[in-house]
């Protein structure tokens, strides 16, 4: 499986540094006149990319100006939100083309009928997410939740990472009491000690870690992959499929820079997100190498998974196929797909 995987990022790859030949008309033989390019070669008039705090190769692309660089002509503007499924909603309503969300929102949004793809994928993080008491708290054991609050952003990442702990502790969803709230909210709700647990993600995560030193339920390993998926408007792929690919390439090496500069991307992220350097060190520290490539057959698998564990609650109003979804370059659009 590895091997395979690392052919599909080569080929991935290829894929991208041949689009970018044609986009500024490198091309050798056969290379198409800039009058000529289709529609999916032409840069796009605006950007708009939703991103959040734990972010980090948006967060360095945004600091650096990478695609105002790559992309001079085209208006490019950046929106932070709070949790992905603020961001989802602004892409299905048409004020985004391009965003970053964790498994959850995305299923979520399919089963509500809005209009986006899985352009790309960065690897599982499962230790950047956890469920968290206070250190006085008698909560010991997942098990312990059975009729406890617990604080969480509905349709989040935490949200599925909930959902697996429930079912590990042998527990029904009836059996404990859900409160949703976005992040800041429920991190004052769990400081008040109006909920008993919070179930969270970086930096939001590290930021309380530090500050209080809540006790770590458990965390996201062998629970949830909690997998990152890039997401983008049906107009922006079906017009735009040459910048997207070259804005896939520039993520990566984003990464890059982030796994090859600690300290500088530590620095660069605190001063664009205002978190403590502490803060962010720790969670870039939980964060694995993040490559963006192409949506595997695993991950597909691991991503349906997600969505039938919410049907089978009765939490999406219905069942939905995540590879209809999943954008496959020109000629394996999802609308041929379906």
């Amino acid at each position: 499986m590895r091997n395979s995987t690392a052919i599909n990022f080569r080929r991935y790859f290829l894929k991208i540094a041949s689009t970018t030949m044609a986009l500024w008309g490198l091309g050798a033989v056969g290379a198409q006149s800039p009058s000529a390019k289709s529609d999916r070669d032409k840069a796009p008039e605006q950007l708009r990319i939703g991103y959040q705090k734990s972010a980090v190769n948006l967060v360095i692309l945004k600091q650096q100006d990478t695609l105002e660089k790559r992309f001079p002509n085209t208006r490019i503007t950046w929106a932070e939100f709070p949790a992905g499924p603020q961001l989802l909603e602004a892409l299905a309503v048409g004020s985004l083309e391009f965003g970053l969300t964790g498994d959850s929102p995305p299923v979520f949004a399919q089963a509500a009928g809005k209009d986006l793809f899985y352009v790309a994928a960065e690897p599982p993080k499962p230790d950047s997410s956890a469920i968290l008491v206070l250190q006085d708290s008698n909560v010991r054991s997942l098990a312990d939740l059975r009729g406890k609050k617990i604080a969480l952003q509905k349709g989040s990442s935490a949200h599925y990472l909930l959902v697996r702990a429930v079912e590990k502790a042998g527990l029904q969803w009836s059996d404990i009491q859900p409160i949703y709230l976005a992040p800041a909210d429920a991190r004052a709700a769990f400081e008040r000690k109006s909920v008993d647990a919070w179930a969270i993600w970086d930096p939001f995560y590290a930021a309380v870690e530090l500050a209080i030193k809540p006790r770590v339920l458990t965390t996201g390993r062998d629970l949830s992959s909690n997998n990152s998926f890039y997401l983008a408007s049906r107009p922006f792929v079906a017009q735009h499929e040459a910048a997207l690919l070259i804005l896939l390439q520039e993520l990566t090496r984003a990464d890059s820079i982030a796994q090859n500069n600690r300290n500088e991307v530590i620095k660069l992220v605190s001063n664009f997100s205002g978190l403590d350097a502490g803060v962010v060190s720790l969670f870039i520290e939980r964060r694995p190498a993040s490559p963006v490539g192409p949506l595997s057959a695993a991950t597909i698998s691991d991503q349906q998974r997600v969505a039938d564990a919410f049907f089978k609650l009765g939490l999406i109003p219905r069942a939905v196929r995540v590879s209809a979804i999943v954008w496959r370059g020109s000629g394996g659009t999802v609308a041929q797909l379906r």
